[in-house]
């Protein structure tokens, strides 16, 4: 069967959802192969694709699905920023936060010098209650940010700073490696600032508040500022941590890229912006949803029962 594009539906505005044939097997493959440039013209110009109706068989399928779709084999993960668990061939657990913690929207890897181009989610169980993966629009959030804080953080940039440790993730999971040495290399090639402390390793780059998508040519806000800076902590548990470990030694936080502080009434206008424009849909057993990951951030609602959903990433894009 042929993919007929224009059979997609929308979700909040957003053309979007196919629903398919329940293909399975070596049958399902041989559909994705079909249908694999279809897929990405779609994805390149719309940036999300939610497929409905396949009968995906675990990471196994998923993955072979997305190296197809994708047209390459999948990344690992590299230097990790949260908790997940590869399952094989390089299919991970979606991020493994507590159910009572929201996850705000965020472009993959943002905060580091190379991303994945392409990230695929698979819902093999779907929360009891909420659960779902809200996304958002890049452009959109790059125009609806205020010009002046968009200039201020364009011209000075953002300066990431993490400390290691296992109040958040400690620097042997970061790089999956205990080998010192191999971290330090690591740091060297993707021009990231270290330096061994008492407590373990700090690191710190700078890197862009937006970016020109290399397809479409368009502006995007793509960074991880809100995120990383210690605002997005409630405000008991920044007070904690910061008499706990000192403003310099805080797990991770972020600043412009010449060091000065970010005001963080600029960030919860930024966060705002998310919030207004990020959108949702109902995730269902064996839903496939497929992103540009510069083209679209990702999150996660809080939930409650089981929920198990996976992502593979692909296509790694350096700057």
């Amino acid at each position: 069967m042929v993919l007929n594009l224009n059979e997609i539906q929308t979700i909040s505005g957003k053309k979007m959802l196919l629903n398919v044939e329940n293909h399975q097997g070596e049958e399902l493959l041989n559909w994705a192969e079909a249908n694999k440039k279809d897929f990405e013209d779609f994805i390149s110009q719309e940036g999300a694709l939610l497929i409905r109706g396949l009968n995906i068989n675990g990471a196994d399928d998923f993955g072979s699905i997305l190296k197809i779709v994708f047209g390459e084999d999948l990344d690992n993960y590299a230097y990790r920023s949260t908790p997940r668990t590869e399952l094989k061939n390089k299919i991970y657990t979606a991020t493994e936060y507590h159910a009572s913690e929201v996850i705000p929207q965020h472009n993959e890897n943002a905060y580091f010098s190379s991303w994945p181009m392409r990230i695929g989610f698979l819902c093999e169980t779907p929360a009891s209650k909420m659960g779902n993966t809200p996304i958002s629009d890049s452009r959109i959030a790059y125009q609806e940010i205020p010009k002046e804080i968009r200039e201020e953080f364009e011209q000075k940039k953002i300066m990431y700073v993490r400390n290691y440790s296992n109040i958040d993730l400690p620097w042997q999971e970061v790089f999956q490696t205990s080998n010192k040495n191999e971290v330090e290399q690591f740091c060297k090639e993707n021009k990231l600032d270290f330096e061994w402390t008492s407590e373990g390793l700090k690191t710190r780059q700078v890197n862009q508040a937006s970016i020109i998508h290399p397809t479409t040519k368009e502006k995007l806000w793509f960074n991880q500022a809100h995120l990383f800076h210690v605002s997005s902590l409630e405000e008991e548990l920044q007070e904690a941590l910061v008499e706990l470990l000192g403003e310099d030694n805080l797990p991770r936080n972020t600043f412009f890229g010449d060091g000065t502080p970010i005001d963080p009434a600029a960030l919860d206008i930024i966060r705002d912006v998310y919030e207004k424009t990020k959108f949702s849909f109902q995730w269902e057993k064996n839903d496939l949803l497929l992103l540009d990951n510069m083209l679209f951030t990702h999150g996660r609602e809080r939930y409650e029962g089981p929920r198990k959903v996976l992502v593979g990433m692909a296509r790694n894009f350096r700057v």
